[in-house]
C-alpha cells in the first residue's frame, strides 16, 4: 500500500496543474480513473452524505472515513487524496489519523484549521483554532508519517472568520511547519486567488465547489495563477443525486424504468466497471469451471 505518495509527488512537480475529480465510494472512484484522471479526491462531505445521510458538520468518525478510503484506494490504481477534517482531535489524535490513513492506502490527505466539530468550508458559522495549535497538528502529521512520500496538506479555512491577511499568514506558517501543500479554502474572488499565489510561496490547492463562496474557474485559469492542484470535491455526488431524484420521480409517475434505459449503464458496462471478468477467470482457474455472466442473455 505504501508508496502511492511518490506518484502524487511526481504529478505535483509537473508544469501542468493536477486535476483530482471528487468521488465518494469505490465505484465513483473507478469512474474517475476510467475517465482518465490521474488522481482522485475522497470528499469528506460526500462521504458523510452518501455513507450516513449526514450533513458535513464533523459527524463522521476517523474509523468511517478510513474504511471508505481503504475501499476506494483498493479499487483504483491512481493516487487518492482524502479529507481528514480537523484530524479528529488534537495533535496527538492527528498521529493516529495519519497512520490509519496511510494504512488505507492514501497518497495524501488534508487537515483543516477549524474548531471541532467543523463545518463545510462554504457555509456560515465557521470558527478556527489558534495558529499555534494548527502548527502543532501539521508538525504532528509530518512526524507521524511512516511513508515519507505521503503528502500532508494544510487546509486553511480562516478567510471568512479571521480575514484574508490571517489566511495568508497561516499559509506561510503552515508551510514552515512542514505542509507539502496549502489548501486555501473559500477565497472570494479571482483577485484573491491571484494575490494568494503571490503571497504564499509553496504548492497550492484550490477547491472548485458549486454554489459556494468561490467564483468558478477552470483548471487552466488556476494553473495560470500558479496553483498546482484543483479538486472538484462533491460535484459528482450532486450530479448523481439529481439524476436519481429525476429517475425516482419518473418511476413513481410512470411505473416503469423504460424511459431511462438510454441513460443507464448497460449490463456489460457495469460488469466491466466492477471487473466481473477477473472473478470469472478466478472461478475457471481455481474452481475448474466458470460461467460467462452474459451468456444466454435476452437482449432488449
Amino acid at each position: 500500500m505504501y508508496g502511492r505518495g511518490r506518484r502524487l509527488r511526481e504529478l505535483l512537480q509537473r508544469d501542468e496543474i493536477l486535476v483530482a475529480a471528487g468521488a465518494f465510494d469505490p465505484l465513483s472512484a473507478r469512474l474517475v480513473e476510467q475517465a482518465g484522471f490521474e488522481a482522485c479526491y475522497m470528499t469528506g462531505a460526500g462521504t458523510a452524505h452518501a455513507l450516513a445521510g449526514l450533513p458535513d458538520i464533523g459527524l463522521t468518525t476517523l474509523t468511517e472515513m478510513a474504511l471508505n478510503a481503504k475501499y476506494m484506494c483498493s479499487s483504483v490504481s491512481i493516487p487518492v487524496v482524502a479529507d481528514a477534517d480537523t484530524g479528529y482531535g488534537n495533535a496527538i489524535n492527528v498521529i493516529r489519523t495519519v497512520r490509519e490513513y496511510e494504512q488505507a492506502g492514501l497518497a495524501g490527505f488534508h487537515i483543516e484549521d477549524q474548531v471541532a466539530p467543523k463545518r463545510c468550508g462554504h457555509v456560515a458559522g465557521k470558527e478556527c483554532i489558534p495558529l499555534d495549535e494548527m502548527v502543532g497538528k501539521i508538525r504532528a502529521a509530518v512526524a507521524a508519517r511512516r511513508d515519507p512520500s505521503t503528502v500532508v496538506i494544510a487546509r486553511i479555512d480562516a478567510r471568512q472568520p479571521l480575514g484574508y491577511d490571517e489566511a495568508v499568514k497561516r499559509g506561510r506558517e503552515l508551510t514552515k511547519a512542514g505542509a507539502d501543500l496549502i489548501f486555501i479554502e473559500a477565497l472570494e474572488s479571482r483577485d484573491e486567488f491571484v494575490d494568494y499565489a503571490k503571497q504564499v510561496d509553496t504548492l497550492l490547492l484550490a477547491n472548485m465547489t458549486e454554489f459556494g463562496k468561490t467564483p468558478y474557474m477552470t483548471a487552466a485559469e488556476l494553473q495560470s495563477m500558479g496553483y498546482k492542484m484543483v479538486i472538484f470535491a462533491a460535484s459528482s455526488l450532486r450530479v448523481a443525486l439529481k439524476s436519481m431524484q429525476d429517475f425516482y420521480r419518473d418511476l413513481k409517475r410512470d411505473g416503469t424504468q423504460q424511459g431511462w434505459l438510454d441513460r443507464m449503464l448497460k449490463r456489460e458496462e457495469l460488469y466491466e466497471l466492477i471487473d466481473y471478468k477477473q472473478y470469472t477467470e478466478f472461478e475457471r482457474e481455481f474452481l475448474g469451471q466458470a460461467v460467462d455472466p452474459l451468456a444466454d442473455r435476452v437482449k432488449r
